[in-house]
């Protein structure tokens, strides 16, 4: 990092990439979904350049990538030596920043497009040290990575002294624990096969896919009809046996005696959880899901607003796996936090992953954890979507289930040049075409 100019200026891309047209993503509350992404790159004079982005559904991009120039603004003149000697202090003027705070304060749009701008910040920091993300953190000092975390609001919960030693007790195996991942992987789990506007055929003819390419974990959409899950849920547990895992996943659809019902009447296919069975901000109702569906477990995290949010559920019992967003929440710092609370909690760090670049993010932090904070491979997997890697010029590695740390340096979330131009909104040619098609 030593002599790296000064942040000069940023590009910001709207990205968006039509998968509604053959389903991909469709769940209970989201019929149409086109994986899209705010796209920030930051440039720090020569070639020396961050990219990161925000992952988003298509319609509002544009909104996203708005208040992301306003925080980019705030970002250029700055070194990166700057930035990171106080990562924390400079996470919270980013993230309250006076007039923006009054849209938020860390939730919606602002925080969606702050989480591009820190993770483009973490991918050049990353590169000038020559080191993937998770391996930057890894070699990290335990009082560095602690740093990192902004503890305004969790300090009931957790203090930075605790956390600090909650890394340091790890410190003794960490050694062993990198050398196994670099070995074997990290666990994941698939949703490729059971979303929710695919056919019966689509949904057996992937199970076996998945099956024959090692996969022992899946997921289904569910919620937006009972018998229909029943018969898509059955199909699944037929292809993949008594013995292999099976969560279901409803998007918010229900009401919390609804989602407590509808788990009930889907018990019997001996489900491991069921994923964001209620509102995201429902705390109260999500512990009263968890305690009436026992054993099963509940897992949300998906659109958890900040790292306050995880801290209730955490304190009130309400998940038993915890399903960070490396997008939603407001970049790499608010990540730690999260992270962090879940080992004090002791509760299964299972990341959300998908959409468009959240696979080859997660796959840092799911390494990180193992690594330095949750440091137990136990009930934890990670989610794992077969969608648009094609396009990253480092794409996550997944084989026989598990993902494979990254090597490149950066936060894997650059993305091909080619890619940039072709679906670009609204002026690349894949929506061009589509324009021209309509008129």
């Amino acid at each position: 990092m030593s002599g790296l100019p000064a942040i000069s200026d940023y590009e910001i891309v709207d990205l968006r990439f039509p998968t509604s047209d053959e389903a991909h993503g469709s769940d209970a509350m989201h019929a149409d979904p086109d994986y899209s992404a705010a796209y920030v790159v930051l440039r720090a004079g020569g070639e020396a350049e961050g990219h990161g982005l925000t992952f988003t559904l298509g319609r509002g991009t544009d909104v996203v990538v708005a208040s992301a120039r306003i925080l980019c603004d705030m970002v250029v003149g700055m070194s990166l030596e700057e930035i990171t000697a106080d990562f924390a202090g400079f996470w919270r003027r980013l993230t309250s920043e006076s007039q923006l705070r009054w849209l938020g304060p860390e939730k919606g749009v602002v925080h969606l497009a702050a989480a591009a701008v820190v993770n483009a910040l973490w991918d050049l920091w990353a590169k000038a040290e020559g080191k993937p993300v998770w391996k930057l953190l890894a070699d990290m000092p335990a009082e560095r990575l602690v740093s990192c975390v902004d503890f305004r609001y969790l300090t009931d919960a957790l203090t930075p002294d605790e956390a600090l030693r909650l890394v340091e007790q790890n410190d003794a195996g960490r050694a062993d624990r990198e050398a196994e991942l670099l070995r074997d992987g990290f666990p994941a789990y698939t949703t490729s096969a059971g979303w929710l506007g695919y056919s019966d055929e689509r949904i057996r003819s992937l199970c076996r896919a998945a099956l024959a390419d090692g996969w022992d974990t899946f997921k289904l959409k569910v919620g937006a009809d009972l018998e229909d899950d029943r018969r898509r849920a059955a199909i699944i547990r037929e292809e993949i046996g008594p013995d292999r895992r099976l969560m279901v996943d409803a998007n918010q659809r229900w009401d919390v005696p609804e989602a407590i019902e509808w788990v009930r009447q889907l018990a019997e296919f001996d489900l491991w959880w069921v994923e964001e069975p209620t509102s995201p901000d429902d705390v109260v109702g999500h512990a009263a899901i968890a305690r009436a569906i026992a054993p099963i477990g509940v897992a949300t995290g998906e659109q958890c607003q900040n790292r306050v949010v995880f801290k209730q559920l955490l304190q009130q019992e309400a998940i038993s796996f915890c399903q960070i967003d490396s997008c939603r929440l407001g970049g790499v710092n608010e990540v730690l936090a999260v992270l962090l609370l879940a080992k004090k909690f002791g509760v299964s760090v299972c990341p959300h992953a998908g959409g468009v670049g959240l696979c080859e993010y997660v796959n840092h932090l799911i390494m990180v954890d193992y690594v330095r904070i949750g440091a137990s491979l136990e009930n934890r997997v990670c989610e794992f979507v077969d969608h648009l890697h094609e396009h990253f010029v480092d794409p996550c590695v997944v084989r026989r289930g598990r993902y494979m740390p990254p090597t490149a340096p950066g936060y894997s979330a650059r993305i091909k040049a080619e890619s940039l131009a072709e679906y670009r909104y609204p002026d690349g040619p894949v929506w061009s075409e589509r324009r021209g098609s309509r008129q």
